[in-house]
Parts: structure tokens; sequence; C-alpha cells
């Protein structure tokens, strides 16, 4: 290589260095390097590519959105390098068991629909599957991968994006010709309102008022249960009305199982997925990136 080309995957190691331990002198005595050098590497990188990745302050180091989204895909890059070195060097194919932590919701709607297509692809690769919307401490359920729905928090974990649903609300046409059609954030006083049983990143229902401001309407209802899924077939019975993933409902009001309510008053806000998984310990095993792989693929949601 002529020394005036860019190694961009030391580069990007680095920068991930960086990222993951917290700060230039840390990743300095990862890389073997000075901090200064670390530094000037991630202003070079910065320059480059005419976009700042990190702002910094005297106590620490913040992701940009940018920087955010280089580090998402450096990482995964550099993943897939190792992996593809590994595997060539010993011929590894993906076997093994996977145990994987996902909603029920996220089970039925899609991984139900691409579990046959993975298993056919990868046939020494068996799957212990974990039903909960719980988000479950991944080390000590030696869980593999988690699929989980909010914004990614900063932590250990790393995370491959599956796409955004939006957020709707929804009822059953029997419970509304019982107990009417709300049109309004007043009208929801008189309505079952079903919930989650557990905190979640936006606790109630996002919506408008007659000024335009945004208002949480608390989904305070006589029901609320831990599970998805459970909800959805709570609405379908006529129990009441939730705010449920797009994704999940979407075939339900196709076939007027369900009908959407207070379209024209919902912030309309998205919900992100992820597939998160620890993997700044070294490279992932193949099995595990071969499933992430797959999902980003294949189990997308919209």
């Amino acid at each position: 290589m002529a020394s005036h080309e860019i190694n961009r995957s030391g580069e990007m190691e680095v920068f991930t260095r960086v990222v993951e331990l917290g700060g230039f002198s840390q990743a300095a005595r990862a890389c073997r390097l000075t901090p200064s050098a670390v530094s000037k590497l991630v202003s070079r990188l910065e320059a480059r590519l005419g976009a700042r990745l990190l702002n910094r302050s005297t106590r620490k180091l913040l992701l940009t959105p940018e920087g955010q989204g280089f580090y998402e895909r450096a990482a995964r890059i550099l993943a897939d390098l190792a992996d593809a070195e590994r595997s060539v060097a010993t011929g590894e194919m993906p076997m093994g068991r996977i145990r994987l932590n996902t909603s029920a919701s996220y089970a039925t709607h899609i991984l139900a629909k691409i579990l046959p297509g993975f298993i056919a692809r990868y046939p020494a690769v068996t799957l212990d599957l974990v039903l909960t919307d719980a988000i479950v401490d991944l080390l000590a359920d030696r869980t593999d991968v988690a699929i989980r729905a909010g914004p990614m928090k900063s932590s250990s974990l790393t995370a491959r994006k599956l796409g955004d649903t939006p957020m709707q609300i929804v009822a059953s046409p029997a419970y509304l010709a019982q107990f009417g059609t709300p049109h309004s954030v007043k009208d929801l006083d008189g309505h079952n309102r079903l919930g989650f049983a557990y905190v979640r990143s936006v606790d109630g229902w996002l919506l408008r008022d007659a000024t335009g401001k945004a208002v949480t309407v608390p989904a305070s209802g006589r029901v609320q249960a831990s599970d998805g899924e459970a909800l959805r077939h709570l609405v379908l019975a006529g129990v009441g009305m939730a705010r449920l993933a797009g994704f999940t409902v979407r075939d339900d009001i196709a076939a007027g199982r369900l009908v959407p309510v207070l379209d024209d008053i919902n912030a309309h806000e998205d919900e992100a997925f992820h597939a998160v998984y620890v993997g700044q310990g070294g490279p992932l095993p193949t099995r595990v990136r071969a499933l992430l792989d797959y999902l980003a693929a294949f189990g997308r949601v919209s």
C-alpha cells in the first residue's frame, strides 16, 4: 500500500475504541498509541468526512448523530472483517445454539415468517427462543441476541437497527359500536385505555389537544398487560383500545378486525427496533453474526 493511501480499517478501529472505552487515553492504551496521536487521528477522520463525530468536554466524550451512525457501521464492518478472516482460517461454518430474547409481538409477526429461511440456510444452528417484553440482562441470562423496542440508551451493548414502526391507537368495531368513537383527548375520559404493566420509553399515548399542543394521555384503563401481543388480543376481543406497534396491527386493520382511532390527533411518533448484543469484548461467534445479518436483511419492522 502506498504511504499516501488511507488506512480506513485502522481509523475505524481507533475510533470504535475511543467510543467503547470512553476516551482518548483509554483508547491510546488499548491501541498502543499516545493520546495525542489518537486525538489527531480522530480529528483527521472528522476533517476527511466533513462531519463532527464527537463532542468533547473536559469530562467526557459524546457521540453526535453522525458519530453514532459512523460508529455503528464501523463496528459492524470491523466485526465482519474479523469474522471473514476467522472463517477462512478455520473453515468455520455457523453452528451451535443461539439464545434469542424477543417480544411475543415480534416473534408472532416477524420472526415466525423468517425463521424457516434461517433454519434452512444454517442447518447446524439451533435457536432457544425466550419471549418477554421485559428488558433482560444479556450476560446474566446468557442471552446472545435480544430484540428491543424504543430508543437505545448508552450501555455496554451494541445494536443493529431493525427499522422503525409507527405507533397506532386501535379498537375493535364492536367496542366502538358499544362505547362510541373518540375524536378528541377529552373524549378519552370514558374509554378503557389498555396499557403496558411496565415502564416504557414513552409512558402513555402522545396526542395533540385542540390547540395542537402535544400531550401525554396515561393508559389508565382497567386492564394492564406485560405483553404487547396479549394487549392486541384484548383489543380484538373488544375489552378496550390500545396503542400498539403498527406492524402488529396492520393486517388486522386491513381485514377490518381493528379500526385506527384518533389518527388526526395522533402525534405519530415512530418506535425503533434493535437487535442488541454484547459485542465489545472481541469478535462475535459466527452463529451470532449469521443471525444478526439475517435479521438485518429479513427481520426489519416498518
